[in-house]
């Protein structure tokens, strides 16, 4: 839309513009060979003079309107073309030039719709019929004129469909380029929460455990320096694999499909990775994970890291139980503590992610009490064949 105009007030712009040309260099031809051999009473100069003025229209209209003529415009030019057909048919010693009338609903339906280009066309097969009468009260007695009449009509009507076959075509490019430029909103949306995902399952997490383990070493520096070194050492070691994961990110992001995963290698390196910082943290895995789909067991691993990271950073536990149960009917998991507990109105971005992951994968989350306190966090991803 330009100049601020509301497409309310604007015709479509023309989608066939090759139509006009065609039928007037048919007219022309038919015309210039009527006046070569003498039929009819043909003036050469209106006749070749009305089809110029009838192609210059043409041009100008599609120069100063590109994208759609107003409505008021259009009913201008429209007038103004149906007055330079009329010129030319009256010049025309063949009478082909009635032929051009056709355009007349052809054009309405593009700038007034179907009901303006139906009514035109009933008008322009009535008006021939009149003239008819005019020039011969038993015209219809005439097969030559009566099948002139019919043609015309047929011509009439294939106008309409013409134009209403266009309009449909342009209206449906124009809803499926609107359908493909809200796919790809929503997938650049969909990859921004994936990235989101996992720049808070892999950074925070190991961002938490060196808050905790820097924190601790602070609190022994000066109690128990052996404790304390160890603690910064672990933070070094939590750092570097936020660093490695950091980069298999970057891979994932480059490549299709993100390479291989092992669940039960991910959950041993990641309980592996939990520092001594008195929370212990054990594994217990069965079940085999091949014919899993990889991406379950990936949200199976970011449900553990998220529930560790939990019971670390939230619910002050000291002991952290992660079992995972890979079956026949799909992958389980669960993640315990013996914390404070879980509040539902502190659920956060990471639990809000691994639903998401989690949903995607076609599973469900459960997070409720323990028994004996604590807290449960409970996955469960129906299985499906890995592709």
């Amino acid at each position: 839309m330009r100049s601020g105009r509301s497409l309310a007030g604007m015709s479509l712009s023309r989608p066939v513009p090759w139509v006009s040309p065609v039928l007037y260099g048919a007219v022309l031809a038919a015309g210039v060979y009527a006046w070569l051999a003498g039929f009819g009473d043909t003036r050469p100069a209106l006749f070749a003079g009305g089809l110029a003025a009838l192609a210059g229209l043409d041009l100008l209209e599609a120069r100063r309107h590109p994208e759609g003529t107003p409505r008021r415009q259009a009913a201008v030019l429209l007038g103004a073309r149906i007055a330079l057909f009329a010129a030319v048919a009256a010049a025309d010693g063949s009478g082909l030039s009635r032929a051009l009338f056709v355009l007349v609903p052809f054009t309405a339906y593009f700038a007034f719709g179907r009901t303006a280009a139906v009514v035109l066309a009933v008008a322009c097969a009535l008006s021939l019929a009149v003239a008819g009468a005019v020039a011969d009260p038993r015209w219809y007695a005439d097969p030559e004129q009566v099948s002139d009449l019919l043609m015309f009509s047929v011509g009439l009507v294939l106008a309409v469909a013409m134009a209403a076959v266009a309009v449909e075509e342009r209206r449906a490019r124009t809803e499926l380029a609107a359908s493909a430029a809200r796919v790809a909103e929503l997938s650049a949306a969909a990859e921004r929460n994936r990235v989101a995902r996992d720049i808070h399952d892999d950074l925070g997490h190991h961002l938490t455990a060196v808050v905790v383990l820097l924190e601790k070493a602070a609190a022994f520096r000066e109690l128990d320096a052996a404790t304390a070194d160890r603690a910064v050492a672990d933070a070094h070691g939590s750092a570097r694999r936020a660093l490695g994961d950091v980069r298999r990110s970057v891979r994932t992001l480059r490549e299709e499909g993100g390479g291989s995963f092992n669940l039960a290698d991910a959950l041993a390196e990641l309980v592996e990775g939990q520092a001594d910082d008195g929370v212990a943290v054990a594994l217990e895995l069965a079940g085999d994970e091949r014919g899993h789909d990889p991406a379950a067991l990936r949200a199976v691993y970011r449900a553990a890291q998220e529930g560790i990271t939990n019971a670390r950073r939230h619910a002050r536990a000291t002991r952290v139980t992660v079992a995972a149960t890979l079956g026949a009917a799909g992958a389980e998991l669960v993640v315990s503590d013996d914390g404070r507990g879980f509040a539902p109105e502190r659920e956060g971005y990471g639990l809000l992610g691994m639903r998401e992951r989690v949903h995607l994968a076609g599973g469900r989350v459960d997070i409720g009490a323990a028994p004996g306190g604590g807290t449960r966090l409970t996955v469960t991803i129906p299985r499906r064949t890995a592709p």
